[in-house]
């Protein structure tokens, strides 16, 4: 059995490898919420084992091992055995079994044999050796057959004698002939499992363009379907190269906003009622959920007197029309979109590269006014003082012809 403590400095103090062990053998774990509950763990003996690749499977611990999470046990195989990493055990389990909806008619069910030695660890490390270079070799087999896929990446059983070679394609592949020139070149049972854009992009990982480590290879624990109406309901225009992450396909994070936008959108009006007043007919034109505003338009084919209400003010006026009731106008105070896009893109001159070459502020204007106004009274008063000059220079003269 695998030594669980470590000794700090004396053997007084000692360290739990089970809190703090790195959750390296799989990279999308799941949240135990319900671990610090100790009732929960006798809830089932099925136990979720966590292998490379994301790769998951429900064991039964037959032999109530007390199993925890993060800890590394020897499970049955097709055939052999394999060694991974359990992930969940107690209440959890049954609730990700309903959630990832497991049938246990077809789903066969192996025994969790023991914890893993020292020697069945060395063992899995030299099967593990080999991936890297039996995925070489087998791409260059899988492209002298002429198949179109792409061998991503290959995982050894841990006894050494499966693998399960994961792959890419486009379209149905026959690779009957490429399991025969697998199982004659490398003399181990073969496994072909087909994995998406998605999977591939967890596998390698990399940097997305907000500048973190993707998603699906840091911290997501399933992978879910993006449609585009993600995307309409936020209000994000349409554009392919923005919307596609570096797997080619619809970025995952269009999902995370969406349940806060259905319930904004809940709150507005229905686009397709028109609101009536005295004025005229106004028809919808464009919205902003999260400020909870609508903007209206005279024309419903093309925007024109363009007002912006509040979607509480909306729905008041269309209240007021199923009454037979018409307001005078929309808002007392409409919020024009021009002035509000106008405000919300330069608001203090941010967009500007030379905001810091003008002098901003009150003071600053005070002061140039000051400077102006002085100057003004500088030469008023150098004005008046020449004219004393030449009206005394005059009289002197007088005075001297007089005399």
């Amino acid at each position: 059995m695998i030594k669980e403590e470590l000794t700090l400095n004396n053997e007084a103090t000692k360290l739990s490898m089970s809190s703090c062990r790195r959750n390296s053998a799989h990279m999308l774990p799941v949240t135990d919420w319900l671990s610090d509950l100790p009732e929960t763990k006798k809830a089932t003996d099925l136990v979720e084992i966590t292998f490379k690749n994301t790769r998951k499977g429900y064991y039964r611990n037959s032999n109530n091992l007390p199993l925890e999470k993060g800890s590394v046990v020897v499970v049955g195989g097709n055939p052999g055995y394999d060694i991974g990493e359990v992930s969940l055990v107690g209440q959890l389990v049954l609730l990700q079994v309903k959630k990832n909806h497991i049938d246990f008619d077809r789903y066969e069910v192996r025994d969790i044999y023991r914890f893993a030695t020292e020697e069945d660890l060395a063992k899995a490390a030299m099967a593990h050796a080999k991936e890297h270079e039996t995925m070489i070799k087998a791409r260059q087999l899988a492209k002298s057959l002429g198949l179109e896929m792409k061998i991503g990446d290959v995982e050894y059983q841990g006894d050494g004698g499966k693998a399960i070679f994961y792959y890419i394609a486009d379209g149905r592949v026959d690779f009957r002939q490429l399991i025969k020139v697998y199982a004659e070149t490398f003399r181990i049972r073969i496994e072909m499992k087909q994995i998406g854009a998605r999977q591939e992009a967890g596998r390698i990982g990399g940097t997305g363009p907000c500048g973190r480590e993707l998603c699906c290879s840091t911290w997501m624990t399933n992978f879910t379907s993006v449609g585009t109406g993600a995307a309409r309901l936020q209000n994000i225009a349409p554009n392919p190269q923005k919307l596609a992450g570096q797997c080619a396909k619809l970025k995952c994070c269009l999902n995370y906003e969406v349940p806060i936008y259905e319930d904004a959108v809940a709150k507005l009006p229905d686009r397709r009622t028109p609101l009536e007043t005295k004025d005229g007919v106004y028809y919808f034109f464009a919205s902003d959920p999260l400020r909870g505003e609508v903007t209206y338009s005279t024309d419903h084919r093309v925007p024109a007197n363009l007002q912006t209400i509040t979607a509480v003010r909306a729905n008041e006026i269309v209240e007021m029309n199923k009454r037979g009731e018409k307001p005078v106008s929309l808002e007392g105070k409409a919020i024009t979109v021009e002035a509000r896009e106008v405000g919300y893109m330069n608001v203090v001159g941010q967009d500007d590269l030379t905001r810091f070459d003008r002098k901003k502020g009150r003071k600053a204007e005070k002061q140039k006014g000051g400077e102006t106004e002085r100057q003004k009274g500088g030469e008023t008063e150098r004005q008046k003082g020449n004219k004393e000059q030449r009206h005394y220079e005059k009289n002197r003269r007088f005075d001297n012809n007089r005399h």
